[in-house]
């Protein structure tokens, strides 16, 4: 069992301080940890890892207060006009957040940033230990679910989603990638949003101080995440002069190979995971999320959005480039052409195993998806 007790004082192992300055985020920690402990079924490889995880995510929440104690300067970074990428998985979102990062004008956090935000020591700027703790993780996972390498490219060093930032705060959909807690994952619904997002955007900031130092001088955040389409209003909230990119492709495509991702990465925890079940939360979860998006958009027409469809991306990428730079206000030059034509040279689909799966084992069928998803492909889906 996990204990909320346990895991605060372990959040607090590291730091030379008795205690969190900001509390707020232990009445959330509780419900996940209820969760885990009630709903998750989770093995002895489940308790392990959820407990480890969540301790970890305490020490990034202590580090954070105590860098910031030291170098008040960092809430004075400012946050301009983030490019954010959002649309259901498995929607291209990655290849297009990679593509974008190699131009050096933008800044995209990168895994081993959004794992661990606080630097291990002071000599980070030439010698980042973190690097070295990332990529052993990240090892340590393809080795536990061997089949993540056909799914979902995974780089310690390489851009990844902020929904890692976001899952500092205990109110993010990361733990049930890693649980099925459907009953948790609906009750994050009931919950305000923006402590979260807040947090977020002082970590971002956290992050952006570290890559000055690092002599990065990129002007603006390039952000990707599909957690963003359950909570539009927050996110420009929090950013007012986001640019938002919406990627879009048939959820008959997307969501068997949706599940069989998430149950790739649930199935080492627990001896009981029905994988029917899994999939049917995802389905509904991003059903709620399309609906959200959706909604803030007819509601605001002005809202400075995107769309862009996956096999223009993939047809198509010199035009969909151009089309996305003009629209967020940046100059796409020769160089940095050439850049994103070398990443995508060496980074194509077809230098990584090849996924299997059937929506058939997940209890998934075209006609049920396209009744369930009518409203969006109705409005976003070239048919």
């Amino acid at each position: 069992m996990l204990s909320v007790d346990e895991l605060l004082a372990q959040g607090l192992k590291l730091s030379p301080s008795t205690g969190y300055e900001d509390t707020e985020f232990i009445r959330p920690l509780t419900a996940l940890v209820g969760a885990l402990n009630t709903e998750a079924n989770l093995n002895t490889a489940g308790v392990a890892f959820h407990q480890s995880r969540l301790q970890g995510l305490l020490q990034n929440r202590k580090a954070l207060e105590d860098w910031t104690e030291k170098h008040p300067e960092i809430a004075e970074e400012s946050l301009v006009a983030p490019i954010v990428i959002v649309g259901l998985p498995r929607t291209g979102t990655t290849l297009l957040h990679r593509t974008i990062a190699t131009d050096n004008s933008l800044m995209a956090p990168l895994w081993y940033e959004v794992r661990q935000p606080a630097p291990m020591n002071s000599s980070f700027v030439s010698d980042d230990a973190r690097i070295a703790i990332a990529k052993a993780e990240v090892d340590a996972m393809l080795a536990a679910m061997p089949g993540l390498a056909a799914i979902h490219p995974i780089d310690a060093v390489a851009p990844d989603e902020e929904i890692m930032l976001l899952e500092h705060s205990f109110t993010s959909t990361v733990p049930e990638c890693y649980a099925c807690i459907p009953e948790y994952g609906e009750a994050l619904y009931t919950q305000d949003p923006a402590a979260s997002y807040n947090y977020l955007h002082k970590m971002l900031q956290f992050l952006q101080w570290q890559k000055r130092q690092k002599g990065n001088q990129g002007l603006r955040w390039l952000l990707k995440t599909p957690h963003h389409l359950h909570y539009p209003q927050q996110l420009f909230q929090t950013f007012p002069d986001a640019v938002v990119i919406q990627t879009h492709r048939h959820p008959c495509e997307v969501m068997p190979s949706y599940a069989s991702m998430m149950c790739e990465l649930a199935a080492p925890f627990t001896d009981s995971l029905n994988k029917q079940t899994m999939a049917a939360h995802w389905v509904k979860k991003w059903q709620q999320g399309l609906a959200a998006t959706q909604h803030y958009r007819d509601l605001h027409p002005e809202a400075p959005y995107l769309d862009l469809q996956f096999q223009d991306s993939i047809r198509e990428p010199e035009a969909v480039l151009s089309t996305l730079y003009a629209f967020a206000g940046l100059e796409l030059n020769e160089q940095t052409r050439q850049s994103m034509q070398r990443w995508r040279t060496f980074n194509q689909r077809e230098a990584r195993p090849e996924h299997h799966y059937t929506a058939e084992e997940f209890g998934l069928d075209n006609e049920r998806l396209n009744a369930q998803f009518a409203p969006y492909i109705t409005r976003h889906i070239d048919c």
